[in-house]
């Protein structure tokens, strides 16, 4: 067993000893230094800064790791930042393998692990907003900043420019594979650190990449290149529709030996494929291919990158995506189009984003190069098909009609091509912007606010002119907070100053790092009333689900189930539309209002004006008021119900993560007196229906908190262990059996007798539904209907595995004498992870 990095550091900090440390220490652990990790070593263990634009498979992590050595071994404090929160948190498991967990911390948004360790993980937005709460005093020593060509994106790049014109003090490690000229950086860095800032650039790629443009179909190219020894081989698309197509179509072709076959279906023996996704996916990876995106589950992520790193996979269809610190071992990258939609509009791909995917090619200690294929556009391809078609034949060769590219279309050629592979990463553009938070941030920082305001609006890397539109945007924030009375003007504290801003208000000490709209949602609860009698008050009649409307109201959208959503109700309000007999043009403009559920809309804008008006901050941040989780639970509905609803199979991740977040945020948001026994139940519903679809979100927290549960990635299974039966969760198996009951009296109400048969095949719905109907004009559907207080669970024959159950129907009378009996069945509940209930009669009293 070697000895641990930091025992072998020098005391007192010598940096030839440290070096020659970290050296040994590598060397033990089969690291042999390439000339560029050895060159920034030196730089960063002598105390200089050190950008690092280097391919992809020069080690640029081994050499953060030495950052992270020297700092703590020199009594500072390292951070760490990358852009993805998945990417920070894989760092951490990998450094407190390497320091202890004694030694690693991680904050997030909402949370934070061991906050106080020397080596801190988060992400770029987390540094940005301490830099401008504490300034250049801030308690940061080194800041190691990974995939740094975010600075030059457009949303986000603030966060990885504020710490290098705010943090004086401290040593920055800036690496990414595609940065491109970065003299001005280089240079700026100096002036103010007060550091050299050394550049370890264009150093030639330890596994050489071999390009090559391809005139044929993909189906073709693929098979050429299992053939010539190629894989396995990484397939960019630029959606994730078109990598689910192109896998499914590369099923018809054989990519693996059945011996190949036998050793996958080993691997993967007992993994739960539990969704409509699953299944497909299951038979795809049997095949050896794999699929590989943003919205799939993340333990189907996670499968096929273990797969894939165990060679099982020869083909991975994906997105363009993966060129963001992704471990999936790959020999060949086959780009199917050098044009994509960027969210605005159709362009051509950016050197930077050419080399940042073609750079993932070729495996470090297996293969001795890379090999990157661009296809050609279709028309192309087509004519090319042409061209052999008519072989040597001149007369034939003359009758072609070459197809062009489609009028309007951006293409590519062979030239195009050729520019990319020879171009350098575009100039990394600086995208400063300013918020009310931000101004808050550095105004509660004291001291002299005007010449902190001042130096972050004229001392940044910006353009002149930029900075004046800056100024102006400054002004423009401080007069909204002086007349909101946020902030005050106050006589000069120090000689030389004309006036010194102060704030009125007290911030909380993590303001702008966590969700910044959890003050705003702590407001709006407190306006609804658990007590109120259901239908009357503010809220919708179900203090619940309207707190948790409130919550949802603070989270980013999940665009692909809004949109799903919004097309679901257009869908029926159309055929509502044209029941009424509302002639064709006016439901076209009746339309244009048919969005997705929006819960409490009105009085969420209305207490979210109130609020701004004494805390403007809040208007850098958008509310939007939706219904996901709210809906889910209404429509009485699984996870896998909720997803072939919406046909929302390629974003299940999406809605997964979605969920998780949900959970997260209102039980960490809501205040523990503003949760009733309803809220608490659908709190522990929903933590159990993300648990039982990918126990991962869940326990990923458990992880951090005890990092030595987490396997390393060589050690992992590819078959994680099965979620905690749900029937040991009381409180929410109880309220899924209460839904699956409740689904019952949903599907009655609307008179649905085939469904319910389907359902319950001996209950005699029609027949029970005959005679209700015969007694009252509707069921109640509403929130007093699907009250906890209609539900009567006997657990007398439990230990037989058994539940008897009862539901009450909710009539216009109020009389209350229909019930709905029915059985749940413990033991294949637990098998299948839901509420497995069989009703038996349904019966007037």
């Amino acid at each position: 067993m070697t000895q641990p990095l930091l025992d072998r550091a020098p005391r007192p900090y010598d940096a030839d000893a440290m070096y020659d440390a970290f050296v040994e220490w590598a060397d033990e652990r089969g690291f042999a230094l390439y000339p560029a990790q050895d060159e920034a070593i030196i730089e960063i263990v002598s105390g200089a800064n050190v950008i690092l634009s280097t391919p992809t498979g020069t080690g640029k992590s081994l050499v953060a790791v030495a950052a992270h050595a020297a700092s703590v071994a020199n009594g500072g404090r390292s951070y760490y930042t990358a852009p993805i929160k998945a990417l920070v948190s894989e760092k951490f498991f990998q450094l407190v393998e390497i320091f202890g967990a004694q030694n690693v911390g991680m904050v997030t948004g909402d949370s934070s692990v061991n906050p106080d360790a020397p080596i801190i993980c988060c992400t770029a937005e987390i540094i940005a907003n301490i830099a401008l709460r504490q300034g250049p005093d801030a308690a940061i020593d080194q800041v190691v900043m990974d995939e740094f060509h975010y600075y030059g994106d457009p949303d986000r790049g603030w966060a990885w420019q504020v710490p290098l014109i705010t943090l004086h003090r401290a040593q920055f490690i800036l690496m990414s594979a595609t940065l491109g000229d970065v003299t001005a950086i280089a240079e700026d860095l100096t002036r103010r650190t007060g550091r050299e800032t050394a550049r370890v650039t264009g150093v030639d790629r330890p596994v050489p990449l071999h390009f090559s443009y391809a005139r044929t179909p993909v189906q073709e190219t693929v098979e050429e290149l299992l053939e010539t020894r190629q894989a396995p081989v990484y397939i960019v698309h630029f959606s994730q529709a078109a990598a689910m197509e192109r896998a499914q179509a590369l099923s018809s072709i054989r990519v693996i030996t059945r011996e190949q076959r036998d050793e996958i279906a080993d691997a993967i023996g007992g993994f739960r494929f539990t969704t409509g996704f699953g299944k497909t996916l299951s038979r795809l990876v049997r095949a050896g291919i794999g699929v590989h995106h943003a919205g799939m589950l993340p333990r189907y992520r996670r499968l096929v990158e273990t797969l894939a790193q165990r060679g099982l996979l020869r083909v991975i269809c994906g997105t363009d995506t993966l060129g963001v610190g992704i471990n999936v071992p790959i020999r060949t990258v086959l780009i199917t189009a050098l044009a994509k939609f960027d969210g605005q509009r159709m362009r051509q791909l950016s050197a930077r984003e050419f080399h940042q995917v073609a750079g993932r090619a070729g495996r470090a200690g297996y293969d001795t190069a890379g090999t990157v294929v661009v296809l050609a556009p279709e028309h192309e391809i087509e004519n090319e098909a042409a061209v052999r078609k008519a072989g040597d034949d001149p007369k034939k060769l003359k009758k072609i009609v070459r197809k062009k590219a489609p009028a309007g279309q951006i293409t590519w050629g062979e030239g195009s091509f050729e520019r990319l592979v020879a171009a350098e990463p575009e100039p990394l553009a600086p995208q400063l912007k300013l918020t009310a938070a931000m101004l808050i941030n550095v105004i509660g920082r004291g001291d002299d606010v005007a010449g902190d305001i001042r130096s972050l609006v004229f001392d940044n890397h910006e353009a002149r002119s930029r900075t004046f539109e800056l100024a102006r945007r400054a002004l423009d924030i401080l007069r909204t907070l002086r007349d909101a009375g946020v902030v005050e003007i106050v006589p000069a504290s120090a000689p030389g100053r004309l006036a010194d801003l102060r704030l009125t208000v007290d911030l909380q000490p993590n303001f702008a790092l966590n969700q910044p709209l959890s003050p705003f949602a702590l407001a709006a609860i407190e306006l609804l009333d658990p007590h109120e009698a259901r239908g009357q008050g503010i809220g919708t009649g179900h203090y619940a689900l309207d707190v948790l409307s409130v919550i949802e109201s603070t989270l980013d959208d999940p665009r692909p189930i809004l949109s799903q959503q919004q097309y679901r109700a257009r869908g029926e309000a159309v055929g509502a539309m044209k029941q009424e007999g509302i002639e064709y043009e006016q439901r076209m403009e009746l339309l244009e209002e048919v969005t997705w559920p929006k819960p409490l809309d009105e009085l969420l804008a209305q207490a979210f004006e109130t609020f701004a008006s004494s805390q403007p901050w809040v208007r850098d941040f958008e509310l939007s008021p939706k219904s996901v989780v709210r809906d889910m639970f209404e429509r009485s509905m699984s996870f896998g119900e909720y997803v072939s609803f919406y046909q929302l199979a390629r974003s299940e991740g999406l809605v997964l993560r979605y969920l998780s977040d949900a959970f997260r945020a209102v039980r960490q948001t809501v205040p523990t007196e503003a949760k009733d026994e309803e809220l608490l139940d659908i709190i522990e519903w929903l933590g159990e229906l993300v648990r039982q679809v990918d126990s991962s979100l869940v326990d990923e927290w458990n992880e951090l908190v005890d990092p030595s549960s987490h396997l390393p990635e060589d050690e992992a299974a590819v078959v994680p262990p099965p979620p905690p039966s749900v029937v040991t969760n009381r409180r929410a198996f109880t309220v899924l059996v209460r839904n699956e009951l409740f689904r019952r009296v949903q599907l009655a109400a609307l008179e649905r007798d085939d469904e319910l048969a389907e359902l319950d095949p001996d209950a005699g719905w029609p027949d029970a539904l005959d005679r209700y109907y015969a007694e009252h004009d509707d069921i109640l559907t509403g929130a007093a209907a699907r009250s906890p207080r209609l539900v009567a669970i006997d657990e007398s024959d439990a230990a037989a595995g058994t539940w008897r159950v009862e539901q009450t129907i909710d009539d216009p009378a109020g009389d209350h004498d229909w019930r709905i009996r029915a059985e749940v069945d413990l033991r294949e509940s637990a098998e299948e992870g839901a509420a497995v209930v069989r009703v038996t009669e349904v019966v007037r009293l």
